[in-house]
């Protein structure tokens, strides 16, 4: 099977796909003429990630991979690879289409048998060290909440 994203005029990602390995090599053509859908569509992979091709154990396997990253939904398409939308405006693309953040994380994750865990805080472009407390997700704000109790 292969996936098929459809783009809109401004290059950004409308819906994924699925063609039939014998539509693979006229997947444009199958999807907008013979099914009737009309629009651009442009090949995408599962397997692709981070300019990685990965194998179905989810490890790399040294297979070619296809424009970057798979497409989702609101990604962007600029001719050569798909990126997904950036959570901060400070992050920046690299040239594999993984989205890096200006100050590297930081790596002591590991610290006499605990561990540390930091988010990125956009408003001081930097990353926060979080404590190891208990957290919830809070649909009503769609935020991660300290559990108190």
């Amino acid at each position: 099977m292969a996936h098929f994203a459809e783009i809109d005029q401004n290059n950004i990602v409308l819906r994924v796909l699925v063609v039939g390995d014998d539509q693979e090599h006229r997947g444009q053509e199958f999807l907008a003429d013979d099914l009737g859908l009309g629009g651009t569509w442009i090949q995408t992979s599962y397997n692709t990630g981070g300019n990685i091709h990965y194998g179905p154990d989810g490890q790399p396997d040294g297979g070619t991979p296809l424009h970057m990253n798979y497409a989702g939904v609101g990604s962007t398409w600029d001719g050569t690879g798909f990126a997904t939308p950036s959570f901060y405006e400070s992050w920046v693309l690299d040239e594999n289409y993984v989205w890096q953040a200006p100050t590297p994380r930081p790596d002591d994750d590991v610290v006499r048998g605990g561990s540390k865990f930091y988010k990125w805080d956009e408003d001081t472009v930097s990353w926060v060290q979080v404590d190891d407390g208990m957290y919830e997700w809070d649909e009503d704000t769609t935020s991660w909440v300290e559990v108190t109790e």
